[in-house]
């Protein structure tokens, strides 16, 4: 039953278009227009719970970018040594940046400066908690603050719900009120394990010539669990 995780597809990779944006909706339309050059800020820092959507939209911009041969780089929590190939970069995304050891810090302070001064770079960096909060170099804080600073909202209970019927839909079939709600109640709530686990009860349904149902959602995630 495992094997049946692992051989659907995965969901679609992260863009823009593909983010269901709930309360976020002012920050998605604002991404879209500092990518199309109709803002001129190039210092964003979102911030949130884990499973809101951070990491997606940070690895969606770095997806337009390099759609468009551009360099672009998305570092999770670290920073590599691509980090210090700064020419000609178009977009730097820093998730979980409290993750940063101490001379990362140090760099990413020297890094944000250099861009400041010179350079069209846009630098996206995402954290669990406001600039304010991290406990980082207080001076690295700071600058964190001077650009845009949004909270990513998860996802509300009923967002999720019209995202899975309306992902199901473009698959094809449509899934019940009640069987999203089970879903939630029993599986882990992030979207993209929802929208995996939806993929495995459709292969499953279509498998063993079954409706979808709250006993056939039921069979499989104690199969898989």
């Amino acid at each position: 039953m495992k094997q049946l995780l692992l051989d659907i597809r995965l969901p679609a990779l992260p863009s823009l278009t593909n983010f269901v944006p709930g309360r976020n909706l002012e920050l998605l339309q604002m991404l879209k227009r500092i990518l199309q050059a109709q803002e001129k800020e190039r210092f964003v820092y979102i911030w949130g719970k884990i499973g809101c959507g951070k990491s997606h939209l940070l690895q969606a911009v770095v997806d337009f970018f390099i759609q468009r041969q551009c360099s672009a780089w998305y570092f999770p929590g670290e920073i590599t040594q691509e980090f210090r190939s700064t020419n000609d970069l178009r977009c730097v995304a820093i998730d979980d940046v409290e993750q940063l050891d101490e001379a990362a810090q140090i760099e990413m302070f020297g890094f944000y400066n250099q861009l400041r001064n010179d350079g069209n770079t846009f630098l996206l960096v995402s954290g669990s908690v406001a600039p304010s909060q991290l406990k980082l170099r207080q001076d690295l804080v700071t600058r964190l603050g001077w650009g845009l600073v949004y909270q990513v909202h998860e996802l509300t209970e009923e967002e999720k719900i019209q995202a899975l019927q309306n992902y199901a839909i473009e698959r094809g079939f449509n899934l019940k009120t009640e069987i999203c709600e089970y879903l939630l109640r029993h599986s882990q709530r992030d979207l993209p394990s929802l929208l995996m686990t939806v993929d495995a009860l459709d292969r499953y349904s279509l498998i063993h010539q079954r409706q979808i149902t709250i006993p056939l959602l039921r069979e499989l995630l104690q199969g898989i669990s």
